[in-house]
């Protein structure tokens, strides 16, 4: 498609949470999200995820202009597994906190009232970011809950994937690998990526087909820039406080030497 400059700005990233959440997030592309879910979650031959069932697949409008709010994909697999796919484009620090904090929901909503703590199934929890992270180069990170000494896993009911997309920009992983495809996909900031790798992968071009629906869409359109704008103006506000922060510190550390420094003169004195 040949498109104006301006058309090339207000192309939809994949990466995009209300976007992601179109392509990924509704009935009709169950596909899509098998494929990636087996792709990140990389099961034993033969044990691969076949059955999803969405757990809140609808987008309320109201979300998209609200900059706390998450649009994540929610999925639980036939025996009764929670997932949950979240993506951020900005950094809103504390990460690491923040995912544990939203997998123990995962888990802890499954307890009804009348519920046994046996009948706990597994809560996966998969962050994909656009900004480095953790302390490592590898681009796919997964936690779990072992031992510290022995090395033992204490329960399977825990787990939570990073995936860094800068890192896989940097990486030498081969677009063979279904994972990488799929992320170079969501990390995708221009039409030619999507096209090049829609060639090698099927799953891939039913995903761009999605995505270039919604690009025709004045509808999605509207509401992608409704998504764009808080998202970019709750990343300003942190920025905004982190700033706020350091012009504080630096301001409390020279009151605190000029203050040191007339004591010492004191007493010198």
């Amino acid at each position: 498609m040949n498109r104006g400059a301006d058309d090339v700005v207000r192309w939809m990233r994949p990466g995009n949470d209300f976007v992601f959440k179109r392509i990924f997030g509704v009935e009709e592309n169950i596909d899509l999200l098998l494929s990636f879910l087996n792709a990140v979650l990389r099961p034993e031959p033969g044990q691969e995820l076949t059955e999803l069932t969405l757990v809140d697949p609808q987008l309320h409008p109201d979300q998209l202009g609200d900059k706390a709010s998450i649009l994540d994909v929610k999925a639980r697999t036939k025996a009764g597994e929670r997932i949950n796919i979240e993506v951020q484009l900005h950094n809103k620090y504390d990460m690491e906190k923040r995912s544990l904090y939203y997998w123990a929901k995962l888990y802890e909503e499954q307890l009804g009232e009348s519920s046994v703590y046996k009948q706990l199934r597994k809560a996966i929890t998969i962050n994909i970011v656009d900004f480095t992270c953790l302390p490592t180069q590898r681009y796919h990170s997964v936690f779990r809950l072992y031992e510290a000494t022995e090395r033992f896993v204490l329960t399977g009911d825990l787990e939570i994937h990073f995936l860094e997309l800068p890192k896989l920009r940097q990486t030498e992983a081969g677009v063979d690998d279904l994972l990488v495809a799929w992320l170079l996909f969501v990390g995708a900031k221009d039409e030619r990526t999507v096209e090049e790798l829609a060639k090698q992968e099927p799953a891939i071009r039913k995903a761009k087909t999605v995505l270039e629906f919604l690009n025709q869409s004045d509808e999605a359109r509207k509401l992608y820039e409704m998504r764009v704008k808080a998202l970019r103006d709750e990343a300003s506000m942190i920025e905004g406080a982190r700033e706020e922060g350091r012009t504080e510190g630096r301001a409390e550390g020279r009151a605190e030497g000029r203050a040191e420094g007339r004591a010492e003169g004191r007493a010198e004195g």
